[in-house]
């Protein structure tokens, strides 16, 4: 006992300068960068890609225009003014007027309104449908899910043109709300095949196998734990499906099945103004330029957000 305690009365009385560490240095222990969690790293990548933020800036340019827009102007989309028909580009009318003298600056952004809301509106529902949808036949499997998905392949093959035909036909009506029953009766579709497809992929992963054993109920499986971890594709598909609806909101406008005066759209007025191309080209070119230039946004939007969301390009 007595040799024990002189042992440790010696090695109190060392000092610390003559221990070495040895096989561990302190610039080791120090991170490679701090720790950011996935939206921030999301929001760090998507801040490099240089095209699909430029397309986001542009975005939020026509944005605000739509909004601003017919109060910028100083003239009411619906005014007419039969002293101003048929001009060009001028001080006064940035755009120039339509054929019955309205200002067609005005007349844009309004139209604008109207079709980015049958865009966005359309995208979101049949998002919201087909992800609870999807979810539903991927979590239950077996007979269910067989039957769930040949429903979706029948609405898939049935043309959504002959849709909008039946709608107007039985409804009597042309208006923005038959138009989005009619593009997304069958627009969640898509999106419910591909969120069926990865959450096949959740279904066996390790917190959904713990949730059962919970006893939690299905549907708040599918609610909070596996749509949640779809939630970045879902957002890279909106913002694919919202150009679509635009396009096709456009396309039946200028057929003659979309929406109808005194309300208007882009295809509306590319529609109206088609008559007159040969001579007043500008009242054509303005409404399909903001077309063509806010589908191209939000494609290019969409690829950057695939490429900032997708995980495993995460460093």
């Amino acid at each position: 006992m007595m040799e024990n305690q002189n042992t440790f009365d010696m090695t109190e009385n060392i000092p610390d300068e003559m221990f070495e560490i040895i096989g561990l240095e302190k610039d080791e222990e120090v991170p490679a960068r701090p720790r950011i969690g996935y939206w921030a790293d999301a929001w760090r990548r998507f801040k490099e890609n240089k095209v699909a933020l430029l397309a986001g800036i542009i975005l939020l340019v026509l944005i605000f225009f739509i909004i601003f827009g017919p109060v910028i102007s100083g003239y009411g989309y619906e005014k007419i003014d039969s002293g101003a028909i048929n001009q060009g580009p001028s001080a006064a009318h940035w755009f120039g007027t339509d054929d019955l003298g309205r200002d067609l600056f005005a007349r844009v952004w309004q139209a604008g309104r109207v079709s980015l809301l049958i865009g966005i509106t359309g995208a979101l529902v049949a998002s919201l449908i087909g992800s609870i949808y999807g979810g539903i036949a991927a979590y239950f499997g077996g007979i269910v899910d067989d039957i769930m998905m040949r429903i979706v392949e029948v609405l898939l093959s049935i043309p959504y043109l002959l849709i909008v035909i039946l709608i107007s036909v039985v409804t009597d009506s042309k208006s923005l709300g038959t138009m989005l029953i009619a593009l997304t009766l069958t627009g969640w579709c898509g999106i419910a095949r591909l969120v069926r497809g990865q959450m096949l992929q959740l279904k066996s992963q390790e917190f959904v196998l713990a949730a059962n054993a919970l006893g939690v109920s299905p549907m708040k499986i599918i609610m909070k734990h596996m749509i949640p971890n779809t939630l970045g594709m879902i957002i890279v598909a909106i913002t694919f499906d919202i150009p679509g609806y635009i396009f096709s909101e456009a396309f039946l406008s200028y057929v003659g099945l979309g929406i109808q005066p005194p309300q208007t759209s882009w295809g509306a007025l590319a529609s109206a103004a088609q008559q007159n191309f040969m001579f007043y080209p500008t009242q054509l070119l303005f409404p399909a330029i903001m077309i063509a230039l806010t589908m191209l946004s939000f494609t290019l939007l969409g690829d950057g957000l695939r490429d900032a969301l997708d995980p495993k390009l995460r460093k």
